[in-house]
């Protein structure tokens, strides 16, 4: 084999490794970050009668690297303060991934399905389209539980405040559709995904397991007060939306939040 030989098969080996290495770095940098680990930089509040961006008692706070839900400055009482964080972008097809885990605090005055149980919220409104007096975002909800001491308890839920889905083919007449997933101790991290293809599939995830499908998600139903109506377009299919995380009276720590857009 000639010098020219060895010369062209040296350079297209370095081209192709070249592109291969392009290709791994576009790849790995596809997931987003949606948290820094070190404050609410991008996130904003939405708490139940107050304007958006205040942040009542520092209901959402960052301690030791993860976004906690703490009510220590609630004086023992939630009343129906019910609030959400949201990311500061929307976002249409993508998957999410996240992390949680529940703490002890709990506040009594709350209703008692909030006990250890909490929710991201996705394909919402705009934060900034939330009335002041308007109770629960049009959104679609991952709901999040752990053992109450009462058998069986699945987490990765759905719930449907002031939206409706299809569950094996057909409108769900249900405003929450229980996973296939274990009960969890409450002390436990566990990890969550969403995967949502524009207003076709929706797949919830517990632990890298598939517990939930259904699809088409729409505006509709009840549950939801006081909102907007030029807002509220019943029969509306969602094909993008906010991300929120929720507080209801249950202390819960979120990490690890992060976002692939998806095509």
């Amino acid at each position: 084999m000639n010098n020219l030989k060895i010369a062209f098969i040296i350079g297209l080996a370095l081209i192709l490794n070249s592109c291969s290495s392009v290709s791994t770095k576009k790849e790995k940098s596809e997931w987003e970050n949606l948290f820094n680990g070190k404050n609410l930089d991008g996130w904003v509040a939405k708490i139940y009668n107050y304007d958006l961006g205040v942040n009542f008692a520092n209901t959402f706070r960052v301690n030791n690297g993860v976004i906690e839900v703490n009510y220590d400055g609630y004086n023992g009482k939630l009343e129906d303060r019910f609030g959400h964080l949201f990311y500061k972008k929307s976002f249409s097809s993508f998957h999410l991934q996240f992390e949680y885990k529940f703490t002890d605090e709990w506040l009594k005055d709350g209703p008692i399905h909030t006990f250890r149980n909490s929710g991201v919220m996705f394909h919402s409104q705009d934060p900034k389209t939330i009335l002041k007096n308007q109770n629960w975002p049009i959104s679609i909800e991952y709901q999040l539980l752990a053992d109450a001491d009462e058998g069986d308890r699945p987490t990765g839920n759905m719930c449907s405040p002031a939206t409706e889905v299809y569950y094996k083919g057909e409108i769900s007449p249900r405003h929450c559709i229980s996973s296939s997933s274990k009960t969890y101790p409450c002390t436990q991290w566990v990890k969550g995904e969403i995967i949502v293809y524009k207003d076709s599939i929706i797949k919830h995830l517990v632990d890298d397991k598939v517990v939930l499908e259904y699809s088409k998600p729409f505006i509709g139903g009840k549950v939801v007060k006081n909102f907007d109506p030029a807002i509220k377009i019943d029969g509306k299919a969602l094909t993008e939306g906010y991300i929120g995380l929720q507080s209801e009276g249950q202390g819960v720590l979120f990490k690890n939040i992060k976002i692939k857009e998806l095509n």
